[in-house]
């Protein structure tokens, strides 16, 4: 299921992004830094008392805006509105309640939220100051002191927050369906892709309202097998909105993503790879997901016995964070080459499953090691013990050494590259986690 969206909001400048760096730091370490990917800090995943949820920052001005402070923060926090599950207020002790902070309040009481009331900048341990009482006018219930800077009182704000996360459910689908997320930037065609594939197939079982805002669930058995196309429809041509809106739109993309086995990222031939596109693959690939690149409207391009394989040589060098993706030029438009997209689905989903014995995995590494010579470092040589795969979805590679930091990332790559070449793991990305024997 989706993962709860908390929404941060309030006035420039009373530690809205302090407070989301503070939450989002403790799981700061586990997140993988990937050459190539330009990630936004806006949004976060962070966990409490064992549930995941994604924290959202709505701070900071827009400077290409001619709009009032107030109309900025009026807008931003009606967009948190309509997505979050669970607003964060911050206010500011230090300036009391201000007139800016009353018209916020005003407009989350009308929405029927819940909204939790941080009142931020309590630094001092021990008792509240006096000033916290004056936050009850704002009739969003207890305030909570907070120190975004330090954090104190964060975690009985938490707590607060995870009383009002909706029930964690099971996913309502089957193991036998495959759940395919259709993502990337606005007007490249994604509900026509699906409309392609529901049109043509003609055994739609139903079309339900996803659990993932903004998204519609399209059920498809055929031959090929049986599918759960997500649809992120309605995400608006970003010349026409808000700076703001397109990164909700963009966090629509990211849930979509988190419910996914199989990621369909559809490019534009026309307009070709855009660094929203680098954002949207790029946290597919961050969760580990199978993904292939749909590259729609192909129909539209002038094209010679050249111009598919000079496009695809362009698009490996835009997508070299994820060389493994595979890429399908289609139509959707006029049906072109969609029918491949299944067996293509499958494909990767079979990839992204596999489990390689740990005796096949240990002889392509006596092979590779002994082509290569591991790396050393002052005198002091690489010793690689042995190699498992505890898990899959990705699959994740577990490699005993005796030396981590001898462990460099040229290495590592040369050792993914020997496995990929000799059991494929195409349209997946591949984990490796390095241990020191003795290491539990």
């Amino acid at each position: 299921m989706p993962l709860p969206i908390v929404a941060v909001v309030g006035r420039p400048n009373v530690g809205k992004s302090t407070l989301f760096n503070k939450l989002v730091g403790q799981r700061l370490s586990i997140v993988e830094d990937t050459p190539g990917v330009t990630r936004d800090r806006i949004y976060s995943k962070c966990e409490w008392r064992s549930r995941e949820f994604m924290v959202v920052d709505t701070g900071g001005i827009e400077l290409n805006s001619d709009d009032v402070i107030l109309s900025q923060m009026r807008r931003q926090a009606e967009l948190a509105i309509e997505k979050a599950d669970v607003i964060v207020f911050v206010t500011d002790i230090r300036c009391g309640v201000t007139a800016s902070d009353q018209d916020v309040a005003n407009m989350l009481l009308k929405s029927g939220k819940p909204v939790v009331l941080a009142v931020n900048k309590c630094d001092m341990i021990g008792e509240p100051p006096m000033e916290l009482y004056e936050f009850y006018n704002l009739g969003l219930g207890e305030p909570f002191p907070i120190s975004s800077q330090h954090g104190h009182g964060t975690g009985d704000m938490l707590d607060e927050i995870f009383k009002y996360f909706p029930d964690e459910k099971t996913e309502d689908y089957d193991k036998e369906y495959i759940k395919v997320a259709v993502i990337g930037k606005p007007n490249v065609g994604k509900s026509s892709l699906i409309n392609r594939i529901a049109g043509e197939e003609r055994v739609i079982v139903s079309n339900i309202a996803g659990t993932t805002r903004d998204a519609t669930d399209t059920i498809i058995e055929n031959e090929h097998g049986k599918f759960v196309f997500i649809d992120t429809a309605g995400i608006r041509k970003k010349s026409k909105v808000n700076e703001k809106i397109e990164h909700y739109s963009v966090l629509r993309a990211y849930m979509a993503v988190d419910r996914a086995d199989v990621c369909v990222i559809v490019i534009d031939a026309e307009t070709g790879f855009t660094e929203q596109d680098s954002k949207i693959a790029g946290y597919a690939h961050e969760q580990g997901k199978a993904s292939i690149v749909a590259v729609n409207k192909w129909d539209a391009i002038e094209k010679d016995g050249k111009t598919m394989k000079e496009y695809q040589t362009k698009l490996e060098n835009d997508f070299s964070f994820m060389s493994y993706v595979p890429f399908v030029f289609i139509s959707a438009k006029t049906g072109q080459r969609v029918d491949k997209i299944f067996d293509m689905i499958k494909f990767v989903n079979e990839q992204n499953t596999m489990r390689i014995s740990t005796g096949m995995l240990n002889d392509v590494l006596a092979y590779a090691t002994t082509r290569v010579q591991p790396p050393s470092d002052k005198g002091k040589r690489l010793k690689i013990y042995y190699m498992t795969q505890p898990s899959t979805k990705p699959p994740t590679f577990v490699t005993f050494v005796n030396k981590t930091d001898l462990f460099h990332f040229s290495y590592r790559r040369y050792l993914e590259n020997q496995i990929r070449s000799t059991f494929g793991l195409t349209g997946t990305p591949v984990r490796f986690i390095v241990r020191e024997r003795g290491d539990k």
